[in-house]
This record gives C-alpha cells, structure tokens and sequence, in this order.
C-alpha cells in the first residue's frame, strides 16, 4: 500500500495498460462488515463519499439486486443499478455513470476483503467502453476524489 505526504493511506489506482480497465486498491483498519455497511446505508455513504468542499445528496438508493442509486457531489450527478448486492460476501456489482457525460457507463466491481487484526482490504475493478474512456477517468481527477473519499471513510469508521 502506498502513502502520500500527509501520512496518510493511499489507494492504489493501477490503469490496465491493454484493457479498458481501471483497479482501485485501499485498505482500511476496520472490519470488512463496517466497510460494506458504509458503502449500503445512504446516510454513510453521503458522509465520507467524494471531495471534502462538496455537499452530498443523495436523490435515490436502494442498494439491493436490482436497485437503481442517484446522487450529487456538489453539482456532479452520478447514477447506476446495484446489479448485485451480496452482504455475506461484501461484494456489490453496479453501473457507474457521471451524467456530466451521457453514454459513459462503467461496470464495477467492489469486494471488501478481512485481513488480520480487524482490518480490510477493498478492491474496486472498473470495466470502461474505451481505451479513451479510461484515460478521461484518469484525468478527471478521481484521484483527488477518491482518496480524499477514503480519508472521510477512515474518520468515520473511527467515530
């Protein structure tokens, strides 16, 4: 696992060079049940989801096979279908679009991992349309995003 300068963990962010396929890594000192539940339950996922100087709203989530979700950061909607929702296998299978940018759907794939001593490892595998599409997901900043993200995650498993 990689750390930045604050001393803080950072996700692994590795872009497959000959798919269109972007992989998230990050461990967490909590258990995979806490992790899982602040990914499910809408009033979490507003607190530590996205960029720090963005307001969440969370417009729709219904976090079962089948649901659909829709909600903003500040003003960037984003949507999707849960198309498996597993909470014994901490595993949740979705559609991801930003609708900032209509026909760019992504397939992801989120599995939360225990580890020794009541941590966690969450991996994230982005399937993308393109080459390009992949490469505009790196540029948009999503680093900042999520890993700013991830930090809001770890305060709140900690309170």
């Amino acid at each position: 696992m990689s750390t930045n300068t604050n001393n803080t963990k950072a996700a692994a962010i590795i872009a497959d060079p000959d798919l269109p396929k972007v992989t998230i890594t990050r461990e967490f000192d909590a258990p995979a049940d806490q992790v899982f539940r602040a990914h499910v339950d809408p009033e979490l996922f507003a607190r530590w989801i996205g960029p720090s100087q963005y307001e969440v709203t969370v417009d729709r989530w219904e976090p079962t096979t089948g649901g659909n979700y829709r909600y903003a950061t500040g003003e960037h909607w984003f949507f999707g279908s849960f198309h498996e929702v597993l909470h014994d296998q901490h595993k949740i299978v979705q559609t991801w679009g930003y609708e900032g940018i209509p026909g760019a759907v992504s397939l992801e794939t989120l599995t939360i991992t225990d580890l020794p001593d009541g941590r966690c490892r969450l991996t994230t595998v982005s399937l993308v349309d393109s080459m390009e599409a992949q490469a505009m997901m790196l540029a948009s900043g999503m680093d900042s995003g999520v890993n700013e993200g991830y930090a809001k995650l770890d305060a709140l498993l900690k309170s």
